[in-house]
């Protein structure tokens, strides 16, 4: 892995403002951005087309090694394409999520994306949004920031998410989805969910994003970084 560009990671559970943090990171930097959790989404969305159980991890794998994906800018957006195809949309249901989750798991398909994700390193310099970024992907990285929220915060803003898309969700089924997922995540045996030892972390439960970016551009200056 080369260390000629710097990267800076964003790791934490869902809900705590890491893309939005990490799309700002991006465009305040100039720097390539790495949505790695779109990644896993799309394996999952990949295993569904081709019909195979999310558990089957050799299969799961397989697909994962030939995923037949890019990615674009389209009208100042981060966009996916899966066969050619923008699958943005599809990515952001709570489906997707959750079988994002359950393919992260597999220590087969983990290792199959590692090179890909770290392939994204180059010049000028790299965002990593992600869970592992900063412990197994780039964990020489020059700055490692990890965001944690309570589980009730996180349901609370994806619940608001939804609703402003006009989409009828309930806040109950919500929590305990993002609350199966963090045990999930912060139980499996590769690379489990966890702060990187000199990882810097921001509880963002009472904080807007304003207030995280201030912090952030602060860390910045002090890495040298902006």
């Amino acid at each position: 892995m080369s260390s000629a560009a710097p990267v800076v990671t964003v790791d934490g559970p869902s809900g705590t403002g890491k893309g939005t943090l990490c799309a700002w990171l991006a465009a305040t930097l100039g720097w390539h951005f790495l949505d790695s959790g779109a990644l896993y989404r799309l394996v999952g969305l990949r295993a569904r087309r081709l019909g195979l159980a999310l558990d089957d991890e050799p299969a799961v794998a397989a697909a994962a090694a030939r995923l037949p994906v890019t990615f674009t800018i389209l009208n100042g957006e981060f966009r996916p394409l899966l066969d050619g195809a923008d699958v943005a949309a599809e990515l952001r249901t709570e489906a997707a999520g959750t079988d994002a989750s359950i393919v992260a798991a597999l220590p087969a398909v983990r290792q199959a994306l590692l090179q890909r994700q770290r392939d994204f390193r180059q010049a000028p310099g790299l965002v990593a949004d992600g869970r592992d970024m900063g412990t197994v992907v780039f964990p020489d990285a020059g700055l490692k920031i990890f965001l944690t929220a309570s589980p009730e915060a996180r349901a609370a803003r994806r619940y608001k998410q939804l609703s402003d898309k006009g989409m009828g969700v309930n806040l109950g089924p919500l929590l305990e989805d993002i609350r199966r997922r963090d045990q999930r995540d912060q139980q499996r045996a590769i690379a489990p969910l966890a702060p990187a030892p000199d990882a810097i972390i921001l509880d963002t439960t009472e904080l807007g994003i304003t207030e995280v970016e201030d912090r952030v551009r602060q860390l910045l200056r002090e890495q040298g970084l902006a």
